[in-house]
């Protein structure tokens, strides 16, 4: 049996932290997990941005709430349901997680959760598992499953690899660069085909 694993953030659904850089006109949060692969080390960072400027939990939800699918998301993972069951494996934050979830479905997805002081300041953050994609890969493996994963950054080159198949999705071309053995997309169609292949 086969269970596609998708990333969330930059194959669904835009880049959170990347909107609420925009809104908030703080450049230094642009940057993601396509640029820096100690995810432990960005949020650290993330966070003592967010406490110099006084933002919280709240200013970030009411960005995200603005945040729509990428174009074609929807019906690609409508589609893709159809052929297999679909997980979403992110590094996001349940806090996070919900308006998006909402606007594409309702698909199952498995996050982190952010520690959240009663003044709103998001004081820490709890990840699911250690090396959460990794980990929820093999133990899909370990009962049954063939997982066929797709993602953009660096956090999920472990899940993509450790797979049946594995796809880069709208990636950088740096990480097209430093991995030229895995197929990489930019066009849900194209990516349907190559998914639809990978499980004939």
């Amino acid at each position: 049996m086969h269970i596609f694993c998708l990333d969330l953030e930059g194959v669904l659904v835009p880049e959170i932290w990347i909107a609420f850089s925009e809104a908030s006109g703080i450049p230094e949060l642009r940057r993601t997990t396509r640029d820096e692969p100690d995810y432990d080390k960005l949020m650290r960072w993330r966070l003592g941005i967010l406490k110099e400027h006084g933002l919280g939990l709240s200013e970030i939800q009411n960005v995200i709430r603005t945040i729509d699918p990428l174009d074609g998301a929807v019906e690609f993972l409508d589609e893709l349901r159809a052929l297999a069951q679909v997980v979403i494996l992110s590094d996001t934050f349940t806090q996070f997680a919900a308006p998006l979830i909402e606007k594409l479905g309702r698909p199952t997805i498995f996050c982190n959760s952010l520690e959240v002081a009663p003044d709103g300041e998001i004081t820490g953050y709890r990840m699911r598992i250690k090396d959460s994609k990794l980990s929820t890969v093999k133990a899909l493996q370990s009962v049954g499953f063939d997982t066929i994963a797709v993602g953009d950054s660096y956090n999920d080159l472990a899940m993509i690899r450790a797979g049946k198949s594995g796809f880069l999705f709208k990636s950088t071309e740096k990480i097209k660069a430093d991995n030229p053995d895995l197929p990489a997309f930019e066009e849900f169609d194209d990516l349907m085909s190559a998914l639809k292949k990978a499980i004939s």
